[in-house]
């Protein structure tokens, strides 16, 4: 990272970060094009789950290469001065990268989504298998996890 002093180095920190986010960007490779795409999703023990339909560009992609990356950023504000050149934006934001597995076991996609529904605050069970059969659910393993900061 070119500026050390926006890094963020606490693992803790950074996983505060993601638990406060409700959505991040997947970067995923469509050929010699990046192709970017929101998700919500959830978060547990350096794995990123999110969920879609069973067909689409996202599931292709990933067929054809699983390495990707994900981008969270919380606590956005933009702070004004009076003149533009002075104007500067506050926030923290998570970039990891790492591959991408579609799931198959039915274990392994209610487990996917109950960290998915975790992350937007639900306590109980997920969801019954008869849903789970119908969703494609994608755990993205993190090979690397960066953080940075600006105004905090």
């Amino acid at each position: 990272m070119r500026k050390k002093e926006k890094e963020i180095t606490d693992p803790a920190e950074i996983e505060q970060i993601i638990k406060q986010a409700k959505v991040c960007r997947l970067g995923l490779v469509d050929g010699s094009e990046p192709y970017v795409v929101p998700v919500c999703f959830g978060y547990e023990k350096n794995a990123f789950y999110f969920h879609c339909a069973p067909e689409g560009r996202k599931l292709e992609l990933i067929r054809n290469n699983n390495q990707v990356c994900v981008e969270i950023d919380t606590d956005v504000e933009i702070t004004s001065a009076e003149k533009p050149c002075g104007w500067s934006t506050r926030y923290r934001s998570v970039i990891g990268v790492g591959r991408a597995h579609i799931l198959n076991d039915e274990a392994d996609k209610i487990r996917g989504l109950t960290v998915l529904m975790r992350q937007f605050g639900e306590k109980g069970p997920a969801v019954s298998f008869e849903k789970a059969d119908r969703t494609a659910v994608v755990r993205i393993d993190i090979e690397n996890i960066t953080g940075k900061k600006s105004g905090y």
